[in-house]
């Protein structure tokens, strides 16, 4: 194994070594073999272009290359040319894959799912990281630089997991890098020849440094033992010295987000981030816009998704296994066909600013009419975008159902499965008691779980003196229930995180949901969502009806009709002209979109587009315009891969070409030769003898060296004619005819370098074609498969571009001329009188 493909194994297996420490990061570990086969292919383009041999700034841009089209293929196939090629779309969609990945982790607590837009960035981190210490340690031959990248990977692995990183994944990291100073160290060695080393001094006698009977101490094995000492020490020191808290990137303490959430949980949506910057805003952006049927908008909700977990840290959506997006939606699970529903239609419209990866639907729905590439999560009834797709700017049509029942049906509900009711009542035993027995004393006295959940909300939203305030300090763990329980000052999220809780407590399924209240009715029959609309509520269960919305929070959103005294009821209108309720209670009209800074007018981001009637597709024909681009991005790709066949048809028709001698002038031009027979004529038979052009016999040299280049036999430049011809013959087993071209090429070849008068050489094309011939012979098909297709001599066109490059910027460098040339230039011209 030759000196640099140990370094390139050493330097890949370094790098997989120090992106171990990555792996708790994320709860699943197939990223890392998605990282290790990119890898290997980022590595081998490194190892192939070294072994044409490519410069050293040509094989890191191949690298380059190779490890873009490889993301390509993994992420954004569906948006590139041929799923390979990346172009301006395929670029977009990196951009929007790693912002929600930056938001994903910003939004997570570790270890955090294996989202679209964190494999990108942890996978793309690994082979950025792979690239620097390849170039390093293997192209430019130096190992000891190699590795601060590998140092800085396990650093941001450290920093993420806030402490979390076991020391185990440091001992790795650091074997792999003493592997690759090893593997270094063995092949600088190697280039010296035999190790020789001073003899231990025995008692009473000198000793020789060049002593050769001596045992020798060899400097791998020396460096073995620096790097065990060194290993150690930085083991050992940290054990000694006083522990330092946080990483690069500390966390924020308990709850969901960044950073230890007491135990490390996931928080699929962080409604404390997203939820209390919304509210907080000092504009209430335009998200949304929608136009529906519904007899009344109080009631019109848009859920974006559901919190269904609670492990005392923070309240979270489970992860579950999401489908495509079926032509009508399952109905909904609990609910009786006693119970009054009316389905209506709605139109929305997002804003090309909003951009988050759940779609808001009014609950519960069951038919969605969207482009894009979206997906459907059974269990919350939420649609979820796949592979970057986001909200932004698009438009959809959802039919839901009002649901209507009435207090006796929900008075009367039979007990929940008992399945459902063990996974939606559970509650963390960090859970203060005082929570359940608040909820007892408040609920004592009830007939039924309806009457219980009513009273809790009466009591949140009324008799309990709690007072509607954003600024409060975020928190939806159980210290933070206690704590709001006992302030009674706060939010929607503690106020749905607090009375789903206690409802658990009770034995009543609960979940909290978050999205949108109705938004603000415009003039033209439309709604407006801004930001400040954003709300979170909880959604209790009832056999029968299913899941239940109820409104604890005072001053936001409206009590469901089955909540209250009286339970209006309504048939459904035209969609063009929907009937709103005045007595709703929006929230402060947003923003319109004059108001709207003008960067963001001009990408038209201000506000939602004014929805209309989802209408069908029309035929538009053939698409001959999809056609044609795509046979055009297949041909390029064609001629791409065929390039370096193309080049070298080229280079050996130029050069067999070049031996065609020109035709001789007519007689009696000047010029022409004497007439046969004449004494200054060379034959007798009517014919001229044409010398050989001494450069195309250079040229057919050229073509038989990189033929037997192209089927494995490397040139030596260093041979002379006769000593290049009988190693070929020798490597290449060519025998009879085929050994005799090869002679005859060769002696023509010293002919030209070496005669003073080269006598003329016919039949060398001839000869060219008979050895390439003998050479194809003597190798397999996948060989000669390879010179076919891949020929390595192809490299020669872009040396030559090298070349005339380096002529080019030498010529035109500033320091080519000399100096006072240059002053000259530079300096002002005087006029002088004489």
């Amino acid at each position: 194994m030759s000196g640099r493909v140990r370094l390139a194994l050493c330097a890949y297996a370094a790098t997989l070594l120090a992106a171990g420490a990555l792996l708790p990061l994320v709860d699943e570990s197939g990223w890392m073999i998605q990282a290790a086969v990119l890898l290997a292919l980022q590595s081998g383009a490194g190892a192939l272009a070294r072994r044409v041999p490519l410069a050293r700034p040509l094989t890191i841009a191949l690298q380059a290359l190779v490890t873009l089209l490889a993301l390509t293929v993994l992420f954004v196939r569906d948006f590139a040319v041929v799923w390979l090629l990346p172009g301006p779309e395929a670029f977009a969609r990196f951009g929007d894959l790693f912002t929600a990945g930056y938001d994903d982790v910003s939004r997570y607590a570790i270890p955090a799912p294996a989202t679209d837009g964190i494999r990108l960035m942890i996978i793309g981190g690994v082979l950025v990281v792979g690239l620097v210490v390849d170039a390093l340690a293997v192209t430019y031959r130096s190992a000891a630089p190699a590795g601060l990248p590998l140092l800085a990977l396990y650093t941001v692995a450290a920093g993420l997991s806030d402490g979390g990183a076991n020391w185990l994944w440091f001992v790795l990291a650091a074997v792999g890098y003493l592997l690759l100073l090893l593997a270094e160290g063995r092949d600088r060695l190697s280039q010296w020849g035999r190790v020789f080393g001073g003899a231990p001094r025995g008692r009473g006698r000198q000793g020789s440094a060049l002593d050769a009977s001596a045992p020798a101490h060899a400097p791998v094995r020396t460096g073995r033992r620096i790097g065990v000492v060194a290993l150690g020490v930085s083991l050992v020191v940290p054990a000694v010295l006083p522990a330092l808290d946080g990483g690069l990137f500390d966390g924020t303490g308990s709850g969901p987000g960044r950073g230890s959430g007491g135990g490390g949980t996931i928080s699929a949506v962080n409604p404390l981030v997203s939820l209390q910057d919304s509210l907080n805003q000092p504009t209430n952006r335009e998200v949304l816009r929608y136009r529906t049927n519904a007899p009344d908008t109080k009631g019109m909700y848009l859920r974006i998704v559901a919190l269904d977990r609670f492990d005392g840290t923070s309240w979270r959506s489970s992860e579950r296994k999401v489908e495509n997006v079926p032509d009508r939606l399952p109905e909904p699970s609990g609910l009786s066909p006693a119970v009054a529903v009316t389905e209506v239609r709605t139109n929305l419209s997002a804003a090309g600013s909003y951009k988050q990866s759940w779609l808001p639907m009014p609950f519960p729905a069951t038919k969605v009419t969207i482009d894009g590439r979206w997906r459907y999560e059974p269990s919350g009834r939420t649609l979820v975008g796949d592979r970057g797709q986001t909200t932004g700017g698009v438009q959809y049509s959802v039919s839901s159902l009002v649901v209507r029942p009435t207090k006796e049906q929900l008075a009367q509900a039979l007990a929940p499965p008992s399945e459902l009711k063990r996974e939606y009542t559970q509650v963390p035993d960090s859970l203060p008691d005082s929570v359940a027995a608040t909820a007892r004393r408040i609920t004592e006295g009830s007939a039924n779980d309806f009457e219980r959940a009513t009273k809790l909300q009466k009591w949140f939203a009324e008799d309990g003196g709690f007072t509607y305030n954003t600024q409060v300090r975020s928190g939806t763990g159980a210290a933070a229930i206690t704590r709001f329980l006992e302030q009674k000052e706060g939010f929607c999220v503690h106020f749905s995180f607090s009375m789903a809780a206690m409802a658990r407590t009770l034995g009543i399924p609960a979940r909290v949901a978050v999205g949108f209240t109705p938004g603000t009715p415009q003039s033209d029959g439309t709604m407006s969502v801004g930001l400040r609309d954003a709300h979170a509520w909880p959604e209790l269960y009832f056999d029968g009806i299913g899941w239940t919305r109820f409104e604890p929070t005072p001053s936001r959103g409206t009590t469901p009709e089955y909540a209250q005294e009286e339970t209006p009821a309504g048939d459904a209108a035209d969609p063009a002209q929907p009937e709103t309720d005045t007595g709703a209670q929006p929230s402060q009209a947003p923003a319109s979109p004059d108001a709207c800074p003008e960067p963001e007018r001009r990408l038209g981001e201000c506000g939602a587009a004014t929805p209309g009637d989802v209408e069908e597709q029309e035929d538009q024909g053939f698409p001959w315009t999809t056609v044609l681009f795509t046979g055009l991005g297949v041909l390029a790709v064609v001629l791409l891969l065929l390039l370096p066949l193309l080049l070298r048809i080229t280079a050996r028709t130029r050069r067999l070409n070049a031996l065609r001698a020109p035709a001789p002038p007519p007689p009696g031009s000047p010029g022409a030769a004497p007439p046969a027979g004449t004494p200054d004529g060379k034959q007798v038979t009517g014919t001229v003898t044409v010398p050989q052009d001494p450069a195309g016999t250079l040229a057919v040299w050229q073509e038989i060296t990189d033929t037997a280049w192209d089927l494995g036999i490397v040139p030596d430049e260093s041979l002379t004619p006769r000593r290049a011809a009988a190693r070929l013959v020798t490597e290449g087993g060519l025998t009879d005819e085929p050994a005799a071209a090869v002679h005859r090429t060769a002696r023509a070849v010293e002919e030209v370098l070496y005669a003073p008068d080269p006598r003329p050489a016919t039949g060398l094309a001839e000869d060219a074609r008979l050895i390439r011939s003998g050479l194809r012979e003597q190798v397999s098909t996948w060989v000669r498969l390879r010179a076919l297709l891949l020929p390595r001599s192809s490299v020669r066109v872009i040396w030559a571009l090298s070349e005339r490059w380096s002529d080019l910027t030498d010529r035109w460098s500033p320091r080519r001329l000399p100096l006072d040339r240059l002053t000259s230039l530079l300096r002002r011209p005087t006029r002088q009188r004489g």
